[in-house]
């Protein structure tokens, strides 16, 4: 079983003059679920090399036995260092693909025309999507085989604009995942803010936020018979 995972290389938060990047969390549970499951995991991005952290989740507050586990483990760490770029990977190489969040996706991933024709070729191919929090930005510009937006009539989640303006990040965030997924035709759903909420539709899978994460790679696996 090899999946492919797929992380932003984008570090400005708009113009607050802050950081941003992937979410540790993010990345860091649904990498564990799948190595525990036995898979081989390949770790890609945009411009490849080492992704940015957005620095807010090295918080304290944001630990969990899995980020804990990520920063001891010295070859996690390294792969993390060289990922490849978007040229480099080929959705036949992979039974999967999965995007970790953090604020990061949503300049560059979300209007990447690389990873939009890698998302449109693993579901060609019947293999399955996965996305979690502001990841499913991802999904912006990705269209079904029908030529209309993936998400048209899909059942998914994604950071939600409660949860948005309660990050205060509102007004410089370039869209909020919520309302660009119902836009694009998607039956959106969400739990309470905070609360892990995963929506499954076909090959695809959509996390509402970091409490989804580890949910989400659960319900990868599922799609993929393990």
């Amino acid at each position: 079983m090899k999946i492919l995972m797929v992380l932003t290389s984008h570090d400005q938060l708009g113009d607050s003059g802050e950081k941003t990047g992937f979410w540790l969390e993010e990345f860091a549970a649904p990498y564990y679920v799948f190595k525990d499951a036995g898979a081989e995991i390949t770790l890609a991005s945009p411009k490849g090399g080492q992704p940015p952290l957005d620095p807010k989740s090295s918080d304290p507050l944001a630990q969990t036995a899995a980020t804990e586990r990520f920063n001891a483990d010295v070859e996690a760490r390294a792969a993390l260092a060289n990922t490849l770029t978007l040229d480099d990977v080929r959705a036949e190489n992979y039974d999967a693909l999965f995007y970790p969040g953090g604020h990061g996706p949503l300049w560059d991933l979300a209007v990447d025309p690389r990873s939009a024709a890698l998302i449109e070729r693993f579901l060609a191919l019947g293999k399955p999507v996965g996305a979690v929090c502001h990841a499913p930005a991802v999904l912006r510009n990705v269209r079904g085989g029908d030529g209309q937006p993936l998400v048209e009539g899909r059942q998914v989640t994604g950071f939600s604009n409660s949860e948005e303006a309660a990050v205060g990040l509102t007004d410089v965030v370039p869209f909020l995942v919520e309302d660009m997924l119902t836009a694009n035709g998607g039956h959106y759903s969400c739990a309470a803010d905070w609360q892990s909420h995963v929506a499954v539709d076909g090959l695809l899978v959509t996390g509402q936020n970091p409490a989804s994460s580890e949910a989400s790679a659960e319900a990868m696996l599922k799609l993929l018979g393990h």
